[in-house]
């Protein structure tokens, strides 16, 4: 077994174009980026995602005076890099004698938590329009159906409209899933390690120039292709009865 192992360690060294075996051995930073990316991503949809449903609502509705406080801050948003809103947070908040003296502090002198704040934002804002593009849609029969029925408009929405919509929004929100798993790269930006923090370090502690990113990429691809399967059986299931009709 040694010497299988010792074969495999020499060709990586000396043969193979990529010391694969160095990044074996470094497994375990590699695994504490993956946790870091997953972990962001995940608490980054749910908190998005509760922001942006009310938004959405707003903004299907034209709700007097918030229609135009939602389309302001879905504006400002999706107009602005989240790079920049990413280093407002963490280098910008923390120049303020008040910011640091309040108990937000506490979370903002932190990197990984003004990631998570940046990113839970930035998705909040396209997830927002997503749904609300789906709501809109919303086929007038099925409203109508609804208000015959004696539901309030709230129920309606709660019951029927909102339903309807998330179904229809799934394409475009894997989409933006997907989309956000590639923003949590910026993650490394601030110095928390994620996965392509996890390559960055692997290469400049060893010098080398391409293993470490090439890893970061395999991995992204792996949990693109999870995401993918996800959401292809997600939008599968609500209408498994009209395809086995």
């Amino acid at each position: 077994m040694s010497g299988w192992l010792d074969a495999v360690r020499t060709f990586s060294a000396n043969t193979s174009p990529l010391d694969f075996w160095l990044v074996l051995q470094n497994w375990g930073l590699f695994w504490t980026g993956l946790q870091n990316t997953l972990v962001l991503l995940v608490l980054s949809l749910i908190a998005g995602g509760v922001i942006a449903v009310p938004l959405a609502i707003v903004r299907a509705t034209r709700a007097p005076v918030l229609n135009p406080l939602a389309y302001g801050f879905i504006y400002l948003i999706r107009g602005t890099p989240l790079l920049v809103q990413l280093y407002i947070i963490y280098y910008g908040l923390g120049q303020f004698d008040a910011v640091r003296h309040s108990p937000a502090w506490v979370l903002l002198q932190d990197p990984w938590w003004c990631a998570l704040i940046a990113f839970s934002i930035s998705t909040s804002a396209y997830t927002a329009e997503i749904f609300r593009a789906a709501i809109v849609d919303t086929p007038r029969g099925e409203v109508e159906a609804a208000i015959a029925a004696g539901m309030s408009p709230a129920l309606a929405m709660r019951r029927i409209i909102l339903p309807s919509a998330f179904r229809r929004a799934l394409p475009a929100y894997g989409n933006e899933v997907i989309f956000d798993l590639q923003t949590t790269a910026l993650a490394s930006t601030v110095t928390v390690v994620d996965v392509l923090g996890a390559a960055r370090l692997l290469n400049n502690k060893y010098y080398l120039a391409s293993e470490g990113f090439l890893t970061a990429a395999v991995i992204y691809i792996a949990i693109v292709l999870i995401i993918t399967r996800i959401f292809r059986f997600l939008e599968r299931r609500p209408f498994r009865h009209l395809l086995q009709s």
